[in-house]
Parts: structure tokens; C-alpha cells; sequence
């Protein structure tokens, strides 16, 4: 069984959204609603403790009755800047992120990540996985981790895998790939709404 208690997820909401044109990800609607929304309702369904990662439009995000972390290091550094700052202000021993932008990730999503550390209490962080591919931004982590992350950054990296490819890590497998689609333009967005 998961303990609630121990984890703290995230929703990174603080990239710039290039690839939309600089708008906020998060905040683009989808099925009447902000993207980032539904990736709440999801959390919810999993976890009772949620924050969420922005570096703009705090006020809209503060909307949705969450706490709001803002990246502690500059320049929009990726997803990993996101994991270092919900860690760096969550006393909760496990931190399990999720990006605002796969509106279908998997219910189990929190159980199946946490799964593995109670066989093997020297793993530091898991990932999913579907198909063999890695889908390293669902991940869940000790937050020991914290200054690894502030390193990894400080020396200018930010590649996710290979960060964690320094770590014990356990890849967790699921079965749906379609459930870890994320959308990157507003096209994109426009042609899953009509699919789904």
C-alpha cells in the first residue's frame, strides 16, 4: 500500500513553452480546462499533497488552491529545475513529478513508482516506462536528492537521464504508451482534443 504521507507530487508547470509560441503551457485549454488542471485532477485522485511548479502567471496558477513554488535557479533550466524547487520546499521524504502537459497519465501512477522502494530500500528514484521507452519527468525521488540536482544544474547540465544515470534508479513499466502523450504545439493540443 502507498503511504500517502511520504510523498509530495509536482506539477511542472515553469517551462517557457517554446515550442507553443512562449505561451504558458499549462495554462492552454484543453477540454474547457487548463492543461495543468488536469493533471490536478489526476494527482488528486492518487495523492493528497500537490504543489505546483510556475515561473509566470502565479496568480492563475494560485487559482487552482495549490501551493506555488518558483524555480530557485535562473534561466528556465528544464524539468529538473522544477524537482529542485518542490524538493527544496517539501518536507516530504519522497517528491513524484509530473509535467502539465499528458492529460491521460496513468491513475496507479503514484502506487506503481512507489512500489519498488519497499523491495529495495537503497533505490534513490524510479521513472516509468512504456515500451521501452523512458518517460523520465514521472518520476518519484528521495529528496536527498536535492543537492544533486543543484549540482547537476550548477555545472550547466540538464538532461534528465543523465542525471539519473548516476543514481539507483529502477525503470517501472506501463502498459499504456498512449497515456504518456504529451503535447508540445497548439496544433497538437487542437488534435488531441478532437481525438479524445
Amino acid at each position: 500500500m502507498i503511504d500517502k504521507e511520504q510523498i509530495e507530487a509536482v506539477i511542472l508547470a515553469g517551462g517557457m513553452g517554446r515550442r507553443m509560441g512562449g505561451v504558458d503551457k499549462g495554462l492552454q485549454t484543453f477540454k474547457n480546462a487548463p492543461l495543468a488542471l488536469h493533471a490536478l485532477l489526476r494527482l488528486q485522485q492518487q495523492l493528497d499533497y500537490i504543489c505546483i511548479n510556475a515561473n509566470r502567471n502565479l496568480g492563475a496558477y494560485e487559482g487552482f488552491g495549490l501551493p506555488v513554488v518558483c524555480d530557485r535557479l535562473t534561466d528556465y533550466q528544464g524539468p529538473l529545475a522544477g524537482i529542485h524547487a518542490a524538493m527544496s520546499e517539501s518536507s516530504a521524504p519522497f517528491i513524484l513529478s509530473v509535467p502539465c502537459d499528458v492529460p491521460f497519465f496513468p491513475l496507479n501512477l503514484a502506487e506503481k513508482l512507489y512500489a519498488p522502494f519497499e523491495d529495495d530500500p537503497q533505490l534513490e528514484l524510479t521513472i516509468a516506462s512504456s515500451q521501452g521507452k523512458s518517460q523520465p519527468v514521472f518520476m518519484m525521488a528521495k529528496s536527498h536528492l536535492l543537492m544533486s540536482i543543484e549540482d547537476f544544474l550548477k555545472r550547466g547540465e540538464r538532461k534528465i537521464d543523465k542525471w539519473y544515470a548516476n543514481h539507483r534508479h529502477a525503470l517501472v513499466e506501463f502498459d499504456d504508451p498512449a497515456a504518456f502523450h504529451n503535447v508540445n504545439t497548439l496544433q497538437e493540443l487542437a488534435e488531441l482534443e478532437k481525438q479524445s
